[in-house]
This record gives structure tokens, sequence and C-alpha cells, in this order.
């Protein structure tokens, strides 16, 4: 299975995109599409110039670049078909860090065999060393290790919401990720090298 992504959107322009972009910031947000209808849902977003990303090894997922009013169009719209992500606590549509959507969209779009959706995101993701990719297809792609059935594997996810797992990377390829690096969402941590973290899901 290929890691391909498509990202979606429309060249022609409009007062009321203007308007809608003067008057509120865009954010990336996901949402979950019921029976895998992922098509009509794609064609709107486009249709209504909304920057969409849809990974070829999540069918079920559809990201797209929207302002908060956007959003709520959006959901009432298809409300029998997709459901937007929320912040679990003010059960508000959950905004996704662009630092974290842009590492997903290049290790999702990177092209090689072996990238793995894992499901949804999980703590045991996060745990053990955070890593950046110094060489290679995913040169510059900072995540976890995880062992998967024995092998060293990059886990790279959007908090609460999904995870991919590249294919081996070699040790040599691998640098500790600066944990001075700004990070004004505080959803990462940065660990001590301990080795990596076994997870039977395959």
């Amino acid at each position: 299975m290929r890691g391909r992504g498509r990202i979606a959107y429309s060249q022609k322009d409009t007062a009321s995109t203007q308007m809608d972009t003067e008057q509120s910031e865009k954010r990336w947000y996901a949402a979950k599409v019921q029976y895998n209808r992922v098509q009509p849902i794609k064609d709107r977003l486009v249709k209504d110039q909304v920057l969409c990303f849809i990974p070829e090894v999540i069918s079920s997922l559809v990201f797209f670049l929207a302002t908060d009013d956007y959003v709520g169009f959006f959901e009432r719209e298809f409300f029998s078909r997709l459901w937007i992500y929320r912040d679990p606590l003010t059960h508000k549509p959950s905004p996704i860090p662009d630092n974290e959507m842009e590492v997903f969209m290049f290790v999702c779009t990177a092209g090689r065999q072996g990238l793995t959706y894992l499901g949804e995101d999980k703590p045991e993701y996060h745990q053990g060393d955070r890593v950046r990719v110094t060489d290679g297809p995913f040169k510059g792609a900072e995540g976890h290790i995880v062992r998967i059935k024995k092998d060293r594997r990059l886990v790279v996810s959007i908090r609460g919401i999904a995870a991919v797992a590249t294919t081996y990377i070699h040790p040599s390829l691998l640098e500790h990720a600066d944990s001075s690096e700004p990070n004004p969402t505080h959803r990462h941590q940065a660990f001590a090298f301990t080795g990596y973290r076994d997870i039977d899901t395959m």
C-alpha cells in the first residue's frame, strides 16, 4: 500500500471566499467520514475552495483547512455522513496545530511502500524516544520510535486522531529531536533515549 495522499483545492476565486479569509483565521480540522463516502465530501470542499488532504492509507479521514464558521456549516451540511473531531473538554471542533499537520502530510505523501495506518492515536505512541529523521525519504520527519513486529519504525501522529508508522528506519538515520524548538501547543514531550517501545498492533 502506497503512502500517498491527495491535496485538493479549487483555483476559482470569489468575493465571499476573500471575505471569509479576512474575517477569520483558517486552521486544520479533521472529520471522520461514515461508510467511506469521501468523494462527495471532497467534491464539496473543492467547490467551496477549501484546501483538503485525504491520506490514501486512511480512507475514512478527511483533513481540511477552514475557518471556524465554515466548520460549523460543513458539519451541518453533512451531519449524517461525518463527524468533526472535537476537544473532549470544550466539545468544540478541535483545530490541529500546523506543525503536526505538516509532518503528518509529509510522511503520508512520501511515496514509499510500507506506510501503515495504526488506527486512532494512543498514549503508547508517544512513549519512548522523540526523534528526527536525518536522511532518506522521511528526512526531517519527527515522531516516536516504536518496535512493531521486531522492526524499529517511526510513528507520526496527530494527537487524538490518527497515527501512522513508516517502514524500518536504521538507527544511524535518527537523532534526538531538539526539545528547545518552539511548540506552542505543548502537546508532545521529548524523552531521554531509552530504546524503543514494543507495540503488538499488527
